[in-house]
């Protein structure tokens, strides 16, 4: 593995960082005051991103897209992670599992999205059925050519911007030794379908700005058009393409712990007590060391991982280490930021305790730390036979 960026890649993240610290950066105090995106300003941060060729990065160049690889796209997402979730959600990364796409699904959902023109959301979690994904309730059953969705997903990011949403749901159940197992179905459903609602979620304390919705359907009817990849293939198309997300989670837990230990840094350098700068005193000096080699090996941790889905080998493993230790350090991370900064780091005139709470979702969203540490052991244990 080679360490070292190429002037292309090292271009990218500049330009990344570039973007965030003018154009997000400013808007992050006035979006948490609102808890919300006035449209305007999404739309306005979306054409940007357009107009400088980045938008829908991560799908093929052929279709319109930046065409970058796993590596490149961490790094983006990387420094993405540096600015505000609820600002960042408009630059623009359409969930590649749209790849899936066929024939008028293409020209519908994949080509709009990758423009810019129509922005997609992705919905999986119930209220029963978070991790354990073969338990959801959340059903459709065949009319016909048609399917009837009813139930419930909530905890769905992005849908308040959404003109569309990739819904799994179960669509039959096979038994198995180990109880009823769900056959899950991916769908297309379109905002404003009939029987199909996207309410507003919970109150949250991490990423004001950008909420969680609740999405119901109500003998929802959908044609059969509507379904992404095969029926009972959901988790085919879930396996292929939504197999790195969570490498999206660990880069931007990266990101943004280095914006935390830079102000950490930068005040442990200039707050005098006692004569010195308290960066001279062990204490304060042995967390700064300790903050750095951190997001150091959580930083090549995600990179590495990324690097091995570029070289076509297995990384499931590596995924979840990367993600489970990034986001952890997160939290360390900003902790320590808090106590350098002393009282004065839990006081909303400095963005420290929005990064606290912030960080406080990244272990738990797009599968928690407990997930992470069994497909970790499982990968271990599964070769020994046990």
């Amino acid at each position: 593995m080679d360490f070292a960026l190429t002037q292309e890649q090292e271009m990218l993240v500049d330009t990344v960082r570039s973007f965030c610290e003018n154009e997000l950066y400013p808007l992050e105090d006035e979006v948490e005051r609102l808890g919300t995106v006035p449209i305007e300003i999404g739309n306005e941060i979306k054409q940007k991103v357009i107009d400088l060729g980045f938008y829908a990065a991560n799908f093929p160049e052929e279709l319109g897209g930046g065409g970058l690889n796993h590596l490149e796209f961490a790094l983006l997402e990387r420094e993405l992670g540096r600015a505000s979730m609820a600002l960042n959600h408009f630059f623009g990364r359409p969930q590649n599992i749209l790849m899936a796409c066929t024939a008028e699904q293409r020209e519908r959902y994949l080509i709009p999205a990758i423009k810019g023109e129509r922005m997609d959301a992705l919905a999986m979690t119930e209220p029963d059925a978070g991790s354990d994904i073969r338990s959801m309730k959340c059903a459709a059953v065949r009319d016909g050519d048609d399917w009837i969705i009813n139930g419930s997903k909530h905890f769905i990011s992005g849908a308040e911007h959404a003109d569309f949403i990739i819904v799994f749901v179960a669509t039959g159940e096979d038994e198995t030794p180990r109880g009823p197992k769900k056959r899950i179905t991916t769908f297309l459903v379109d905002r404003g379908t009939p029987g199909f609602q996207i309410l507003p979620g919970y109150e949250s304390v991490s990423h004001r700005g950008y909420p969680n919705n609740i999405l119901t359907f109500d003998n929802c009817r959908l044609p059969s058009t509507q379904v992404l990849g095969e029926v009972d293939g959901g988790f085919d198309v879930m396996n292929e393409w939504l197999y790195a997300t969570r490498i999206t989670v660990a880069t931007m837990s990266v990101g943004r712990a280095r914006r935390v230990f830079d102000m950490a840094l930068g005040y442990a350098a200039e707050r005098k007590q006692f004569g010195q700068t308290i960066g001279r005193f062990q204490g304060i000096g042995f967390k700064i060391a300790d903050m750095i080699t951190e997001i150091d090996a959580a930083d090549w941790l995600t990179l590495a991982a990324a690097w091995r889905l570029d070289k076509g080998l297995d990384a499931n493993r590596e995924i979840a280490s990367a993600k489970v230790y990034a986001t952890e350090m997160l939290a360390r991370v900003c902790d320590e930021a808090i106590q350098i900064h002393g009282g004065m780091g839990l006081m909303n005139d400095l963005p420290l305790e929005r990064f606290w709470r912030d960080a406080r979702v990244e272990r738990i969203w797009d599968g928690t730390s407990e997930i992470q540490r069994h497909i970790i052991s499982r990968e271990l244990l599964r070769p020994l036979g046990s």
